[in-house]
């Protein structure tokens, strides 16, 4: 086990800047002394053959194997990551980074570091972010899971390339580069393995320029289970996609939800419909105005959504780009007052023709086909209403920040 650790800890924080660095390589290491010590070695073969000035970073998080022991006799600055997660290591080790150009990779023998040649070359003609893509190169037998190769990747990458329209054919490979300058403009917040998914769609949201070099997957020369938990870790790389992208998440689903069931309730409206031996009347009419109100509040969510997100630097997106409408809130709430109006107006009007009948029994074929839109109207203007006094908030409190930065 490694000796003086906070003594070693205060030495490693401090290392001086040197500007003279072209390229840093960053390996996010825990448990790792089987074959850090290789893909050590690999990279300054790499910085040898092609007379890079470089540095080799390793961030750990932690490791208990003497791993840290090994990146110190190698001549790797060692980078220290108390919280643990795959992208809280990267960002320690990143943010140490004194190069022009960072390169990362797993410490686990299954990249080739050789290739750290061409991603520089691509960063120097001016690429922005350079993706490894192991699809577009070749995977070794025993590389990648089954699941992972032909379903988990190729759809995450898939929704990846749906929801922020950028030509990544890779999402989640190990093996890329990017500049300095380049990932402070990201300004990555995530801690865990979706680190490798927010990278990209920062980047994308930037319109940064992306590019992309084939590489090779080799099996791991790990000892032990990786650290990649198949579920749990593709779940939070769809979680936050699909959180990084409220038009896909809530807009148009609340779009194609509030048409369906307008369409619907409006031939509803003109009287029952015969669907082969069912009959639609007012019980589906009251389904058709729930779909509206569901469909309203996945709309108001996407709104809430995206200015939350810019609010707290999440999507980080330039102010220019606004993805979904903006409204004011006087826009909001003459919209919802005239909803409520209307609803309210459409009870009365039903109160009234029930009071000229004596106040009896009501038919509900009849009286429930101005009920229900009533209910539905009055519910969407104080939705609409309210809702316009958040975003306003929200468009508040960001011109505080403003004003105080």
């Amino acid at each position: 086990m490694l000796r003086n650790w906070t003594l070693l800890e205060i030495m490693c924080q401090q290392q001086p800047e040197d500007e003279g660095i072209e390229v840093s390589v960053v390996l996010p290491c825990l448990n790792e002394q089987r074959t850090l010590a290789g893909c050590i070695s690999t990279i300054k073969d790499a910085f040898k053959l092609e007379s890079l000035v470089g540095e080799i970073i390793v961030a750990d998080n932690g490791s208990s194997d003497g791993s840290q022991d090994i990146a110190i006799g190698c001549s790797a600055r060692l980078v220290p990551v108390k919280e643990r997660g795959y992208g809280n290591a990267l960002r320690g080790g990143i943010g140490a980074a004194n190069g022009k150009y960072v390169i990362f990779a797993d410490a686990d023998g299954s990249y080739d570091f050789m290739e750290i040649p061409r991603f520089v070359d691509k960063l120097r003609e001016g690429s922005e972010l350079v993706m490894g893509n192991r699809f577009a190169g070749k995977i070794h037998d025993g590389a990648m899971p089954w699941l992972h190769r032909y379903l988990g990747n190729p759809v995450l990458s898939g929704l990846g390339r749906l929801f922020f329209r950028v030509q990544v054919g890779d999402f989640h490979c190990g093996l890329r580069g990017f500049s300095k300058a380049a990932y402070d403009r990201m300004e990555l917040r995530s801690t865990g393995m979706e680190f490798a998914s927010e990278m990209v769609i920062k980047s994308a949201l930037h319109d940064l320029r992306i590019s992309e070099i084939p590489v090779e997957l080799r099996p791991d020369g790990r000892d032990r289970p990786p650290h990649l938990r198949t579920w749990r870790d593709g779940w939070r790389h769809l979680r936050f996609m699909m959180l990084m992208c409220p038009r896909w998440l809530f807009w148009l689903p609340g779009v194609w939800l509030f048409c369906i069931s307008l369409l619907l309730a409006i031939a509803l409206e003109l009287g029952a419909l015969l669907v082969g031996p069912m009959r639609l009347s007012i019980h589906t009419l009251l389904v058709a105005g729930t779909g509206m109100i569901v469909a309203v509040q996945l709309m108001t969510f996407a709104l809430y959504t995206e200015r939350l997100a810019g609010l707290i630097g999440l999507r980080g997106e330039p102010q220019n780009r606004q993805s979904l409408p903006k409204f004011s809130l006087e826009y909001g709430l003459v919209i919802g007052l005239g909803l409520v109006v209307c609803g309210f107006g459409l009870l009365a009007w039903k109160t009234y023709e029930w009071g000229k009948s004596g106040f009896g029994p009501l038919d509900p074929e009849v009286s429930m086909r101005v009920v229900i839109p009533a209910i539905v109207c009055i519910t969407h203007g104080f939705q609409v209403a309210f809702g316009s006094f958040f975003v306003s908030f929200l468009n508040l409190a960001e011109s505080e920040l403003k004003a105080q930065s």
